[in-house]
């Protein structure tokens, strides 16, 4: 591992420049600091050694709730800290904007905060630093993210193939032959994922579709009032949602226009949230165990840390049936 020594030695300068830089002391120029942090990085040097007490790692968040138990995230941070903190690590919540990705290197932040790796929660595929991870330098754990080709950055998420064949193979089961999906836009990697997933399913069990059964959008309103009506009007009996929140509100949008739920359509959702129990009627989903995607970004850091180049780690699906699905 680098030492103080080897970034002075790179940059022509003493020992105590590079530590001040370093530790942010107000007698080093910002150009000087600057370079101090991009060499270091790239000699791969850290402030923190393993085996010291107070090591910290970091769990960014964006695009997703997390502040109570009704929230997605906030299980997936239970679940992490269960092993992280027993471990003798310190875990800090940071939450993402592009002002901040803008603004800084993303190794250059780990380093400077003194973070050994991280876990990401909700980016999108326009995210800044998503182009960093192609050859970031520091242990990284995205959710529902895939960045091949660097053995420090490991992909984690719920076996997406899996919970959708396990959707169409439910609904076929009821009888249902045609089966539509309505997904929010395909700006996150996870919703591109689950929309090619579909397609993939429903040929594997042998039912006919084409690319009209499936329908995207940014907008709430225009997936409510024209894409679920147009899956209707195309003769779907079934429609898979992308996920939970967006099938609750197409449950509340049929109660509303009179269409009965499951009687003139069954409803499916993504990731069993605390809200799907108390959806009327309640809701049939495929469940992500948050707590153990908590759980196994942990793991899966602590190998990446280790030193082990873990590329996937997916977490089994669930059915959970419940009324919103029914024979047609």
């Amino acid at each position: 591992m680098a030492t103080l020594e080897d970034i002075a030695r790179v940059l022509g300068v003493s020992k105590s420049t590079v530590s001040k830089a370093l530790s942010g002391a107000g007698d080093v120029s910002d150009a000087m600091r600057k370079s101090v942090v991009e060499t270091a990085v790239e000699l791969g040097y850290s402030r923190i050694r393993r085996g010291e007490k107070a090591q910290r790692l970091a769990i960014f968040i964006t695009n997703m709730r997390y502040a109570g138990p009704e929230d997605f995230g906030y299980d997936i941070l239970v679940g992490f800290r269960k092993l992280a903190e027993p471990a003798g690590f310190r875990v800090s919540v940071i939450p993402l904007d592009y002002q901040l990705e803008n603004s800084i290197g993303y190794d250059q932040y780990m380093m400077q905060g003194n973070y050994l790796g991280a876990l990401f929660l909700g980016l999108s595929l326009d995210d800044p630093w998503l182009k960093e991870f192609k050859t970031c330098r520091t242990p990284t754990v995205l959710y529902d993210n895939h960045v091949p080709g660097n053995p420090r950055v490991s992909y984690l998420g719920v076996d997406n193939a899996e919970g959708l064949g396990l959707a169409v193979r439910y609904l076929m089961d009821l009888g249902h032959k045609k089966i539509g999906y309505l997904s929010s836009a395909l700006g996150a990697y996870v919703y591109r994922q689950r929309y090619a997933t579909f397609f993939r399913a429903m040929a594997a069990n042998g039912l006919p579709c084409d690319e009209n059964q499936a329908r995207d959008s940014f907008f709430l309103e225009e997936c409510l009032n024209r894409h679920f009506p147009a899956l209707l009007s195309q003769g779907c009996t079934a429609v898979i949602c992308s996920h939970d929140m967006l099938a609750a509100s197409v449950l509340s949008s049929c109660r509303r226009q009179g269409i009965r739920v499951p009687q003139d359509v069954s409803i499916l959702g993504f990731d069993d949230l605390p809200l799907c129990q108390t959806t009327v009627p309640p809701l049939t989903t495929i469940r992500q165990n948050r707590t153990e995607l908590g759980k196994s970004a942990y793991c899966a850091l602590s190998s990446l840390m280790e030193g082990v180049a873990l590329s996937t780690f997916l977490l089994h699906a669930e059915l959970i049936p419940r009324a919103s699905c029914a024979p047609l």
